[in-house]
């Protein structure tokens, strides 16, 4: 979609530096880019090279993890995700492995045994390269947890992005010590969800978008707390300008902030910011926590987001 490209039809051109343009001046500091097949994590990789405050991760998404089978072997295709992510955090890029782990709502592309196996898998590649773990859970916390619980030694911490579960699932995954949870629009679609919200700790959340995906609709239980606006248009009459309706983009973490803020009753947002903004650094960027993370902690400002 940020080629322009949308269900095949050229809509308008490739925007890129236009989004990124608004993500920076709307106090977004990093954005990782996430990959979710060896091909699509080359092209991550590619993209974060472009500028400093881009990073990616390198994994296969459930939903693809038949590539393992399909590239004819299996642990040729493991160590060829092991060797791209170690070239990534070569160049300061790489930092996370993921996005990793099961999603049960959508077995046609690719069957629950199969996730399962490469699910487990994965977490080698974290062991290998020391890295945390960008994690995707969708209608399958059980066997999530499962997996997740044999393989904690393997792996510094993760956060199971784009949240949508129940309380109960809520709850497992804080029983994780290491493991954050991560809040984007599709986690504030209904009263139910802004409930689940509520109950996770301002130290375990992040916040993200999971752009071109999960924006906020106006039909979503959520919209009642967001406060900040952009102008946007319908893809066929795009302006550089505007973003694009329908279309997610990093600059709109700020109204995940927002929803999340608006639920929880906090009236201090940029207090919030910060503690989320501190909660990613700590788990993605240690390395440079003291020289980055704090000074935006000191100085108020600095939002984090995760960008498919």
């Amino acid at each position: 979609m940020f080629k322009g490209l949308y269900h095949g039809k050229q809509c308008h051109s490739a925007d890129i530096p236009a989004v990124l343009a608004r993500a920076w001046a709307a106090g977004v500091d990093r954005i990782i880019v996430t990959g979710g097949s060896l091909t699509e994590s080359r092209e991550a990789l590619e993209i974060a090279e472009t500028d400093g405050r881009l990073f990616c991760t390198v994994g296969v998404h459930p939903t693809r993890c038949g590539e393992f089978d399909e590239s004819g072997d299996p642990e040729r295709h493991f160590q060829a995700l092991l060797a791209l992510a170690k070239e990534g955090i070569e160049k300061g890029k790489v930092v996370a492995v993921g996005e990793c782990g099961l999603d049960y709502d959508r077995l046609h592309f690719c069957p629950s045994d199969v996730q399962k196996k490469y699910f487990e898998k994965q977490f080698e590649l974290a062991e290998a390269v020391k890295l945390p773990m960008f994690l995707h859970m969708r209608a399958a916390g059980e066997d999530f947890s499962e997996i997740l619980s044999r393989n904690l030694y393997r792996f510094p911490g993760g956060v199971t992005h784009s949240f949508t579960g129940t309380a109960e699932e809520r709850d497992k995954l804080l029983s994780f010590e290491k493991m954050f949870i991560g809040i984007n629009g599709c986690s504030l679609k209904t009263n139910e969800n802004l409930e689940v919200v509520r109950g996770i700790p301002a130290e375990r959340m992040m916040v993200e978008t999971d752009s071109p995906y999960c924006d906020i609709k106006n039909t979503h239980a959520g919209i009642q707390f967001v406060k900040s606006v952009w102008p946007s248009k319908k893809k066929e009459k795009y302006e550089p300008g505007s973003t694009v309706k329908g279309r997610n983009e990093p600059c709109l973490v700020r109204q995940v902030l927002e929803v999340v803020a608006g639920c929880k009753g906090i009236s201090d947002v940029e207090g919030l910011s910060k503690t989320l903004y501190h909660n990613t650094c700590r788990l993605f960027f240690p390395h440079d926590l003291d020289a980055s993370a704090d000074a935006q902690l000191e100085s108020g400002s600095g939002t984090s987001v995760q960008n498919s």
